[in-house]
């Protein structure tokens, strides 16, 4: 079965996750969508995305919920009907899905080379310093997580990943960091935590709010 696994990030927190190996077919003949959805699946150009979203709905099942209990607001962010927060991300043929009370940002991303070359436009360089190259490119793939999951929770344009979202120095063995938003002369604390799952990084943000 597809489904990876369910695993509780804290006591009200729940990451769910789910390895594609379906067909497009196989996929949308196991889901039920609503009309915006449809049309939103059939405009996607790359049946990557289109299984993406489809599996995503294939976890939303998971968690009790259909494509039915879920919208998108102005800016492009996910919620459920019932306000239980919600976080979704999709990368090459995983997708997962996290469920809180609290507000969470989530990202997916393929372990990858090409992270690790254009690492300096994203983040300060210094925490990949005195580490394998293997650790390279897994810390800046971490480091490029813990920026999305940021932005997601924040969405607010204007925000740049290097200029604006910081990380204080962490290990890879902590699982865990602490990252900084420094935006329209305010500051903003969110705890991380990440694991490896298979080839791939997963990232989760919370907002703590207090100085750290």
């Amino acid at each position: 079965m597809p489904l990876l696994g369910i695993k509780a990030l804290n006591q009200n927190t729940s990451l769910y996750v789910w390895k594609i190996t379906e067909t497009f077919d196989e996929l949308f003949r196991s889901v039920a969508l609503k009309d915006v959805s449809l049309a939103r699946l059939e405009g996607m150009k790359s049946e990557a995305h289109q299984k993406g979203f489809l599996s995503v709905r294939r976890l939303l099942m998971e968690a009790g919920y259909t494509d039915f209990d879920l919208y998108y607001d102005a800016y492009g962010k996910p919620h459920l009907n019932d306000g239980t927060h919600i976080s979704v991300s999709h990368s090459h043929e995983c997708s997962v899905i996290v469920l809180s009370n609290q507000i969470v940002g989530a990202d997916l991303e393929l372990l990858k080379e090409k992270t690790l070359h254009i690492a300096p436009r994203f983040m300060e360089t210094f925490h990949l310093d005195q580490l394998s190259h293997e650790n390279q490119i897994k810390k800046a793939t971490v480091i490029w997580g813990i920026k999305e999951s940021v932005f997601k929770i924040k969405n607010e344009k204007g925000i740049s990943f290097p200029e604006h979202i910081f990380e204080k120095p962490f290990r890879l063995e902590d699982k865990k960091a602490i990252a900084e938003l420094q935006f329209n002369d305010h500051v903003e604390y969110f705890d991380i935590q990440f694991d490896f799952i298979d080839n791939y990084v997963f990232v989760c943000a919370f907002n703590s709010g207090e100085k750290k």
